[in-house]
């Protein structure tokens, strides 16, 4: 990534450029420039293409990034994804294990992370608990990002953490439910077809309008941008919405599972 940074320097100031005069020239964000030169963030591929007409450079770009190593070519790590959950214009998470960190309490979240197999300590979980409620803050941005969440009704009748965190968790859900720019939807138990039996993902997109991928696993986790895997993905998360209750079942659902506490 580093190596690839570079070269997009050398390419873009060979060209008189500025980074931001570059930035205009694809259609990106100057930070998104910024941060792919100092190899903060990888070169997608449609960027490079992009960048290579641009800059003139013969394709250069493009070869670079089909022969950068899978490990920096899909980041590894969820600081990768957090990143770009930050500066999202848009989100869709499918979720059939625990709610995703977004719609989590407090409480609920601490139970995520005491459930953890080794265990953390006290310290450790506080400060993961604490990373994760200041990941909200996006939702409380002046112009949030559009979110729409599918998760599993087994999660909404799981009683993680014990009958208090769960009544406060379902409370907290009905409440994001009905804030505007946020679409909530549960998939119901019993169905005979099912578009997410590969497991949990989210789908986001970038200030660049980029669209990319992100999934894990139990020992890693892995940012996707090949089109063609982004579009399967769209494909099922779209399928997933017409399986799942619509927003206002979702709401109805909630609200019966509140008054049967």
């Amino acid at each position: 990534m580093k190596l690839v940074g570079k070269l997009v320097a050398v390419f873009r100031k060979a060209a008189g450029l500025t980074q931001a005069q570059l930035a205009a020239l694809v259609g990106h964000q100057v930070e998104t420039i910024s941060s792919i030169e100092q190899g903060r963030r990888a070169l997608l591929p449609d960027l490079a293409a992009k960048l290579d007409e641009r800059l003139d450079t013969k394709g250069a770009l493009a070869m670079a990034v089909a022969n950068m190593p899978e490990v920096d070519l899909i980041p590894a790590w969820a600081e990768e994804y957090l990143e770009l959950e930050r500066e999202a214009l848009a989100l869709c998470f499918f979720a059939n294990q625990v709610l995703p960190g977004l719609l989590q309490t407090e409480n609920y979240a601490r139970a995520v992370f005491d459930s953890r197999v080794p265990t953390f300590s006290r310290e450790e979980i506080d400060t993961h608990v604490g990373t994760r409620l200041k990941r909200q803050e996006i939702m409380r941005r002046e112009v949030p990002p559009t979110t729409s969440f599918v998760i599993s009704e087994a999660i909404v009748r799981d009683r993680l953490g014990g009958n208090e965190v769960h009544q406060e968790s379902l409370r907290h859900l009905r409440d994001r439910a009905a804030l505007p720019g946020i679409s909530l939807q549960v998939m119901p138990l019993g169905r005979t077809t099912h578009a997410g039996l590969d497991g949990p993902f989210i789908l986001l997109e970038t200030p660049d309008f980029q669209r990319i991928a992100y999934t894990e696993t139990q020992r890693g986790s892995q940012l996707i941008s090949n089109p063609d895997e982004i579009s399967i993905i769209s494909q099922r998360y779209a399928m997933l919405r017409t399986q799942a209750l619509n927003a206002e079942d979702t709401k109805s659902l909630l609200d019966r599972l509140l008054g049967e506490l």
